[in-house]
């Protein structure tokens, strides 16, 4: 927090929100493009007439969903908290819904504040031709046909946890990694893409197969390579302890394909 804000009066202000994420172009705001960040600003200054840019734990990408991001803001106006929160959710489309709004500390950011996150990632599997995915779930899953060895892949998810550079694993374009990267190395205090998962499991429940993963930080596209590359064991196309050399040939083409954002979450966020 520099000096400057510091001193100036008002509050700073910490939100948690929720998306479905389909209609959006990811979290950052762009231009002529409909966007979480940008429609959360155009909310706030409707309500209080500041126009701000609430700072997100992280950038999801266009078609990414979240049940808890958080974001920080800071605000001259003063409005109490519950006020605030019942404006705002009356201001944003039904798609974004703020769970919760409260003054914290000055130096909160939720960004370089975050000490963990978690992501879920859920796949919807098709037995048989007759079924399908059903219409309310289909934009919140990954359908597929395929057969998948779940024991593999779990063995495999396994070999993801620790201190690891995930270059295998993150988007192969250099320029968009630094534009629309989760977390920066620096706010990781780690070097660039080195990273340390904490928890990494598939949970089956009856159709729907859900990986969650845990961490301090993640890269751009990082969550959507390693479903591709587990669902690749799944199917038997790579040995689960084949995820180790991929780790270390710090190479995308190493890598399984890029899992649809449409199954991500941004599940939560720890402080």
């Amino acid at each position: 927090m520099d000096a400057d804000r510091e001193s100036r009066s008002g509050s700073n202000w910490k939100l948690t929100i929720a998306y479905d994420g389909t209609d959006f172009y990811g979290w950052q705001v762009q231009p002529d493009r409909a966007t979480i960040q940008g429609t959360l600003a155009e909310a706030i200054e409707r309500v209080t007439g500041e126009r701000v840019l609430p700072q997100g734990s992280g950038r999801t990408d266009a078609g990414v969903h979240a049940r808890r991001q958080v974001a920080s803001l800071f605000l001259s106006a003063a409005i109490p908290a519950a006020n605030f929160l019942r404006a705002l959710n009356r201001k944003l489309p039904e798609s974004i819904r703020v769970l919760s709004a409260e003054p914290v500390a000055a130096e909160f950011h939720a960004r370089h504040s975050a000490r963990a996150k978690t992501y879920e990632y859920r796949i919807f599997r098709i037995h048989g031709e007759s079924e399908i995915c059903p219409p309310w779930t289909a934009r919140y899953a990954w359908a597929l046909h395929w057969g998948l060895d779940v024991a593999r892949m779990r063995d495999a998810a396994k070999l993801l946890t620790g201190t690891h550079d995930f270059t295998s694993f993150a988007a192969s374009d250099p320029d968009a990694a630094m534009r629309c990267g989760e977390d920066s190395g620096a706010e990781t205090g780690k070097p660039s893409n080195v990273r340390t998962i904490l928890d990494s499991e598939w949970r089956e429940d009856g159709g729907l197969l859900t990986y969650r993963v845990r961490g301090d930080g993640f890269l751009h596209h990082m969550v959507r390579n390693l479903v591709g590359t587990l669902v690749d064991v799944g199917r038997g196309q790579m040995e689960p302890e084949k995820v180790s050399g991929i780790l270390a040939a710090r190479s995308r083409s190493e890598a399984g394909a890029t899992a649809p954002a449409r199954g991500l979450f941004l599940d939560s966020v720890e402080y």
